[in-house]
């Protein structure tokens, strides 16, 4: 199998930890893989089939699927690419459509609210902000975020109504037009959440992440802690729903403590797995690639006569 990996270039001078292992395993496994950044692609829109996709201004063979790790960081140009890529037939996992789902947070939540996954109560708010209606409806402490973003950057504990009024003058003053989130504070286990593992319809598994400096945040990116957890079948069952709700095959689902429960938190299609393999032990490379090889080999099923 061939498979091109769409990753934007590194900022520094090291790859990063998860195109390496990606790469390490397509090896074990006989995967032609191939690191391709969007500013290397030109996509000329004719009715030239499969000639329609440069790569450094050079015609190319195009690959059997496309694993895009471009996340929350996904622009207009890379939708465009995992766009043309699948009007040519090639296998794009996660779809287009997925990716551009969750990159908009607001919408991934009204879509797992229709399908009726437990998420914290969420409100979209425009400037001025009615503080009497978010205290009505949020209430304090809540949790402010930016409508894009990843590794726990643009989101905010705003623990009372003065604080988050400084809050929302000062991202006013810096752009207006900026539409900001709003969600409920479930403080069952302050600082602490799991990320769950979900690829091809199967939960691998999952971690708790711990904050180790006080934040209500526990990103592994941000020096959170982490350590295997013991799934369950709701654990499952939610990881499951919420990844098949947005339609993504390679999940990296968020789960809160809600009591003796669990909420949605959001649901990442480019999720880092360099802290998830080191708590859990498990391959997440291996596995995401495995998933890739067993759609192609179903691909190839379907188109043989």
């Amino acid at each position: 199998m061939d498979l091109w990996i769409l990753q934007k270039r590194p900022s520094g001078l090291l790859e990063p930890y998860e195109l390496t292992r990606l790469r390490e395993e397509a090896r074990a496994l006989g995967v032609r893989v191939e690191a391709v950044a969007p500013e290397e692609i030109d996509l000329i829109v004719s009715r030239g089939g499969r000639r329609s996709i440069r790569r450094c201004g050079t015609e190319v063979q195009l690959p059997d699927g496309l694993l895009p790790r471009t996340g929350s960081a996904t622009d207009y140009f890379s939708l465009a690419i995992l766009r043309q890529m699948e009007h040519l037939g090639v296998d794009v996992i996660n779809s287009s459509q997925a990716i551009e789902t969750v990159k908009d947070k607001l919408y991934a939540q009204q879509i797992l609210a229709h399908n009726n996954l437990p998420i914290p109560r969420t409100m979209l708010v425009r400037f001025p902000v009615d503080l009497d209606l978010v205290e009505r409806q949020i209430g304090f402490p809540c949790v402010v975020k930016l409508l894009v973003g990843s590794y726990g950057e643009g989101v905010v504990l705003s623990h009372d109504p003065g604080s988050f009024r400084d809050l929302m003058e000062l991202i006013s003053s810096l752009d207006r037009s900026q539409a900001v989130i709003l969600q409920q504070y479930i403080g069952s286990q302050p600082g602490q959440d799991l990320r769950v593992w979900v690829i091809g319809g199967r939960v691998l598994g999952a971690m708790l992440r711990s904050s180790t400096d006080g934040s209500f945040k526990a990103n592994i990116s941000r020096g959170g802690d982490g350590q295997v957890f013991k799934l369950n079948p709701e654990i499952e069952r939610l990881a499951l729903a919420a990844a098949a709700a947005l339609k993504l095959n390679v999940a990296g689902v968020d789960l809160l403590f809600d009591a003796d429960h669990y909420s949605v938190c959001e649901v990442n299609s480019a999720a880092g797995f360099a802290g998830f393999e080191a708590a859990t032990g498990l391959n997440v490379a291996r596995t995401v690639l495995e998933h890739c090889l067993e759609r192609s080999r179903e691909r190839e099923t379907v188109l043989q006569p």
